[in-house]
């Protein structure tokens, strides 16, 4: 896993509605809470994706972004974001060449591991945490994201 101070690496990767997203993009108005996650649909993930929807207005409100990533296609992401009402994107990484690149790629290459970053406007690395199956550590992380930018 990429760690703080390092420099995020740059991408570009299709929304749930197909258009491209990139990373500088995403940056253009601020920070971003970068999460990634191994299923649309599945418990966990369902759970923390609802969590960082009940907190869109705080992050919007602290100037935050957020987006998720995971390797499902983008018509998963959209059923995803319809269903669960999530105002926030879901990047498709189909050949996980983002996941490997932020170093959460699963144990010998099966799944994706639960992370979350806070980066900066200039793209830099400010802080992370890993937990795969502790989602309350993510939902906690982005409580104290949104006051670092209070």
């Amino acid at each position: 896993m990429l760690e703080i101070s390092e420099q995020a690496p740059r991408f570009t990767l299709p929304d749930q509605t197909g258009k491209p997203v990139s990373l500088q993009g995403l940056l253009e108005n601020g920070p971003l809470v970068l999460y990634f996650y191994p299923a649309d649909f599945t418990p966990g993930c369902t759970r923390e994706a609802c969590a960082i929807r009940d907190l869109h207005g705080e992050l919007v409100a602290a100037g935050l972004k957020v987006a998720g990533i995971s390797p499902q296609g983008t018509e998963s992401h959209q059923r995803f974001a319809e269903k669960y009402q999530l105002p926030f994107l879901l990047l498709s990484d189909v050949g996980k060449a983002v996941i490997v690149d932020y170093g959460v790629n699963g144990p010998l290459g099966f799944g994706v591991r639960r992370a979350t970053f806070l980066i900066d406007q200039d793209g830099i690395i400010r802080d992370a945490v890993l937990a795969d199956l502790r989602i309350g550590q993510h939902e906690e992380f982005i409580h104290q994201a949104i006051a670092l930018q209070a």
